[in-house]
């Protein structure tokens, strides 16, 4: 069982550090920090390219082991590899038979609980079965500032009583007065409805929870070959980040894998699929609700009804206007505005609310519903095979992997129901050779990749350890790496419709357009002398995607400097080419640029409340690749201190650099990694049977960008501690345990949660 955090030699611009962190949701979570973001890493399905929580994972109580592979691991691993890899391994049940159960529970209605049972049938079979359930009450996303105007053109400042769009309020759906006869003094403004807060949105959907089965077969088909066939089923529920913020409720799992290995090499295929039962949209579901017919129009205004948002609306038009008429001010009359047509708004809890909420998240109606619907597969075929010559070690292998991509137009461009399709496939090579009694040691290898989409991609890596001393306490190395990334499915396909903006997938023939600021300026473009002319001066073109490649170089050292003092240095420094980013602009949904008087129409209301849908002009947001070269740096710091199992000290600092002057303004570089980050840390036995282990982490805050939103993210820190005490006539461990131990302000994307205080205490018996 992982305890602590420890620093790792990091080969690249991306691996930095490993942490181990009590639980922060009802879900364990190995978090990798990657100097081109921070981002959770999984067993991922298909469909969203990101699974919430460790759906896949291996609970706790079955992990023998975990490798880390630092920095771009493409020569050996494919795309996937880009920022390094983490390898977990299960425990054999040819050598860990037996009974193992660990029970937890704490605050926020925490409770967790692990099975695993393994049990050799004979020599040459075995059988083992393990399970989960975790469940707490879920945090909430509470941000109350503006969204910035480049994701919602026309915003109010925070706190206007013209209202304002709110980064984790839904519903703030808005109406721009924008008919000088017709509306008077409210010509030109810009209303928001209130919306609801994330708390009242999700309503009863307040909990976390994973269940989580997994039994497989295992056989010897002779003492070195190894035959296995395991099913994995996992029910998950969380709240999820993405291009907006999503309740996945009742999303679902399963894997299917078959295995045949030896020591040297093996075979494997798995198909994984995922799928969502009830999930949906959190602010399509505050926006279609206010959106919806207000039954009670019904009697005044006949079979069509008016609309929550009209009747608002109308009111707060009428009342400002009247209010003005009678010589208030501009503020008292938006007061006295906003106070009135509040009555339009449903309040939260209510009957009338919760039956229209319960209506508008099951329906999956594109255009009036928020439900979400995704099935997707992913089968993946692999094999490997390691020589052991006299004169080196050479490795061989290959992978080939198929997407069905699925979401009924929801999620992808699948919009005739036809699944979409994609695949990529690839084969390396790799040899390494050790000189001069081990004290140096070479890996060079070498991968080439192709896929549907994309032409044939080449990773080459090169690396040197060296160690001076017979002894190899000091370590010097250097490495050199060439890894791409290729575009995600979502980045390929996507097809996703946030009414303000066109989420749209890229590998067809890319986009013409104007950049958001002309729809921002378009009032001094059509006042010109030459409308079209001073349009021209905003025109951009959106190239078609292709991966992302770096090349990195990395010279670190790690040895032993004092006795029980171990140092980690290195430095890195990176160049990307085709860096991956996101591009906003105004363009025709065929990819075509728009003719001066379509873009006239559409930037009259750019961000009105679902007037995009249905246009043939829209605001759109797709992946492209930077023309420029962008180049990253930083290093690395780090020191164990190990005077004896009672005590051992661990600190650790990270610097993360990235070189902006190259990129365009308005391009998205999604570089979410703090500048500067540390850790400290201490863990050992202090008494007979008692263990402890204790890390403090700090991160600099740094500005956040994402689909959903982007700001600035303040610092933030996280205390985790955790002891145990172990009963050996029992076969008991009693635990005791604490993350986020001093309930500091821990917000670790913008516009996501805050991750409180989270304590428990457990029991973990093993029997074997």
């Amino acid at each position: 069982q992982l305890r602590l955090v420890q620093p790792l030699p990091p080969a690249g611009p991306r691996l930095r550090t490993l942490e181990y962190h009590a639980p922060t949701t009802s879900f364990r979570r190995l978090r990798l920090h990657y100097a081109r973001q921070t981002c959770w890493k999984y067993i991922t399905g298909s469909s969203l390219n990101n699974n919430a929580g460790n759906s896949l994972g291996l609970p706790e109580i079955d992990i023998a082991s975990v490798e880390v592979l630092h920095g771009p691991s493409s020569a050996l691993y494919g795309a996937n590899a880009f920022n390094g890899v983490v390898l977990t391994n299960s425990k054999d049940p040819f050598r860990y038979e037996g009974v193992s159960v660990r029970l937890r529970g704490g605050n926020r209605d925490y409770v967790d609980g692990q099975l695993r049972y393994a049990q050799r049938l004979g020599r040459r079979f075995a059988i083992k079965l393990t399970g989960s359930f975790a469940r707490a009450q879920d945090w909430y996303a509470e941000n109350e500032a503006a969204v910035p105007n480049s994701y919602s053109p026309g915003n109010n400042a925070a706190g206007s009583n013209l209202g304002y769009d709110a980064v984790n309020r839904y519903g703030d759906v808005n109406r721009l007065y924008n008919n000088q006869a017709r509306d008077g003094a409210m010509f030109n403004k810009r209303v928001f409805m209130p919306g609801w807060s994330e708390r009242e949105i999700l309503g009863p959907d307040d909990k976390a929870q994973l269940y989580r089965i997994i039994p497989s077969v295992h056989f010897l088909v002779t003492d070195k070959i190894k035959a296995m066939v395991e099913f994995k089923r996992s029910v998950f529920e969380t709240n999820f980040p993405g291009s907006n913020r999503y309740h996945l409720k009742n999303n679902s799992t399963t894997q299917m894998r078959a295995e045949l290995r030896s020591d040297n090499w093996y075979v494997r295929a798995f198909q994984t699929e995922d799928f969502g039962k009830n999930p949906y949209d959190m602010v399509f579901a505050g926006a279609f609700m206010q959106l919806s017919v207000d039954p009670n129009s019904l009697q005044n205004f006949g079979r069509a009804g008016l609309t929550y948002a009209t009747q608002y609306f109308t009111s707060y038009a009428t009342v400002y206007n009247t209010e003005r008429l009678r010589g208030s001010n501009d503020a008292a009359a938006q007061l006295a505005a906003r106070t009135t047509a509040a009555k339009y708004q449903l309040v939260a809890g209510s009957k009338d609310y919760n039956e229209l909420r319960e209506k508008v998240i099951a329906d999956r109606t594109p255009g009036s519903g928020a439900g979400l619907s995704s099935n997707s597969f992913m089968n993946d075929y692999s094999g490997q095979y390691t020589f052991k010559p006299a004169f080196a070690e050479i490795t061989v292998g290959g992978a080939y992997r198929l997407y069905r991509l699925g979401s009924n137009g929801l999620l992808f461009a699948d919009y005739d129901g036809v699944p979409l399709r994609n695949y990529d496939y690839g084969s390396y090579g790799q040899i390494i050779k050790s000189l001069f009694d081990n004290r140096l040691k070479f890996t060079g290898a070498v991968r080439i990749d192709g896929s549907k989409n994309f032409n044939a991609q080449v990773s080459p890596r090169a690396a040197l350890v060296f160690s001076p001393d017979a002894a190899q306490n000091h370590n010097f190395r250097f490495s050199y790496n060439q890894a791409y990334r290729s575009p995600t499915q979502q980045g390929q396909y996507l097809g996703l419709d946030l009414t303000r903006v066109l989420l749209l997938g890229n590998v067809s023939g890319g986009f013409l357009g104007y950049s958001v600021a002309a729809a921002q300026n378009a009032g001094a473009i059509f006042t010109s002398a030459n409308p079209q002319a001073e349009l021209d001066k905003y025109a951009i073109s959106v190239a078609p995607l292709k991966p992302e490649r770096v090349a990195t170089y990395e010279i670190g050292y790690k040895g032993l400097i004092a006795e029980n003092l171990v140092l980690d240095v290195n430095y890195y420094f990176s160049k990307y080419r085709d860096f991956i980013g996101q591009a906003r602009f105004v363009g025709n949904i065929d990819g075509s640029r728009p003719t001066l008087a379509a873009f006239g129409a559409e930037a009259a209301t750019p961000g009105t409340a679902f007037a995009g849908r249905g246009r043939t002009v829209r605001v759109i947001q797709a992946q492209t690749n930077s023309q420029q070269e962008v180049s990253t740096q930083g290093g690395l710091l780090a020191l164990t201190y190990s005077p004896s199992p009672y005590l051992n000290l661990t600190g650790n600092y990270s610097l993360n650099i990235i070189d902006r002057s190259n990129l365009p303004a308005s391009f998205q570089a999604y570089y979410n990694s703090p500048k500067h980050k540390f850790n400290v840390g201490a863990y050992g036995k202090a008494l007979k049977g008692l263990t402890y282990s204790a890390n403090y982490h700090w991160s600099e805050g740094f500005f956040y960008e994402s689909p959903f939103s982007a700001g600035d993210l303040a610092s933030f820190s996280s205390l985790d501690a955790q002891l145990g005490f172990a009963l050996p006539k029992l076969a008991t461990t009693v635990q005791l345990g604490a993350s986020n131990l001093a309930n500091s302000v821990n917000i670790q994307e913008f516009g996501g949660a805050q991750i409180g205080r989270l304590m428990w205490v457990g029991l973990a018996v093993d029997v074997r």
